[in-house]
């Protein structure tokens, strides 16, 4: 008899199982305006990552980009890890999904946030940290002058000020951007890769690697090596561009890529788009995949109809009805 892979659930936390996004509500918490400015810096992030191709910059750089910031309004460690615990709010059925899946196959949180979060959602849904990978952090460790912290005010009053980057959906590159974007952007680049670099508290933003891009990629590999199986036996879900390039792995090695809610980065990289106000479709999608395999998936199509769309899915379901019943079986009323 065939002994089934060793097939594993990796997924993201913000998103599929958490509705928060805590390195934006510690900015709206601790900083002033700090939804407006981290909102600013995440475009920034966009840009860099999958428009320029920074090198050395990988999607989810914005928590370390964002780290002297926290510093120059006063957050410290013990606010980090007492606000983040106190705010966690879980995606409907996510913690029963994600202990249900545990019990006949491993499972994984592979999260860019900061792990004081991760820890934190960890003890409320029950699930072991040692089965999490996450952006490791500390503030304290590191002193900010009254001079630095000027700079950094002074920094986050004109990023407040600039206009919002617009990114088109298909740019490729620096030349698919209007010039007002193109400005921003020249003055971001000088403020993060020139002027903050000659700071004492550049030590801190060099002192953390945040867990997305090409992270979470290493990540899944990781898992891969510790569980002894392979990237083919691998389902992924994530929701945004921190997760693109371990939707890019799992796909081109034979695994299954799940966008859960997905921005439009995550939609366009994914196999599968689920949407759903609940976790319940992540656990039949994974559990379809970890006990029979991608195969079990192939044409899988579920969508609301609706008059406008109607049409649409009638064709394609009748495509797969003639190949799963044969044509002219297929074919009949």
């Amino acid at each position: 008899m065939q002994e089934t892979p060793k097939r594993i659930l990796v997924t993201d936390c913000e998103g599929p199982i958490t509705k928060n996004d805590n390195a934006a509500e510690l900015a709206e918490a601790f900083i002033p305006d700090g939804g407006n400015f981290f909102r600013k810096i995440s475009l920034y992030d966009d840009y860099l990552a999958e428009v320029a191709r920074k090198e050395g910059y990988k999607a989810g750089d914005t928590l370390k980009l964002i780290l002297p910031f926290f510093k120059a309004f006063g957050l410290d460690d013990r606010s980090m890890k007492k606000f983040s615990r106190r705010n966690i709010q879980i995606i409907p059925l996510a913690d029963s999904v994600l202990q249900k899946i545990h019990e006949f196959a491993r499972a994984y949180i592979v999260s860019t946030s900061y792990s004081p979060y991760i820890q934190g959602v960890c003890e409320v849904i029950g699930f072991s940290v040692g089965f999490t990978f996450s952006t490791h952090v500390t503030l304290d460790a590191f002193d900010l002058s009254d001079t630095e912290k000027n700079v950094i005010r002074s920094a986050h009053k004109w990023i407040l000020e600039a206009p919002d980057i617009t990114i088109p959906k298909d740019a490729q590159n620096s030349s698919d951007l209007a010039q007002i974007d193109l400005d921003v952007i020249a003055r971001l680049d000088q403020f993060f890769w020139t002027q903050i670099k000659d700071l004492d508290i550049y030590a801190l933003v060099e002192s953390v690697n945040p867990v997305g891009g090409h992270e979470k990629a290493e990540a899944v590999r990781e898992i891969v090596e510790i569980e002894e199986t392979s990237i083919e036996n691998i389902v992924y879900v994530g929701d945004s561009i921190t997760d693109i390039e371990a939707f890019r792995l799992v796909r081109s090695e034979g695994g299954l890529a799940v966008s859960f809610n997905g921005n439009h980065w995550a939609v366009k990289e994914a196999m599968i788009a689920l949407t759903a106000n609940n976790a319940l479709p992540i656990e039949w999608i994974a559990t379809a995949f970890i006990s029979h395999g991608l195969g079990s998936l192939t044409d899988l199509m579920i969508r609301q109809v609706t008059d406008e769309n109607s049409l649409e899915i009638s064709e394609s379901s009748a495509r797969v009805r003639k190949t799963v019943r044969t044509e002219k079986i297929g074919a009949l009323g």
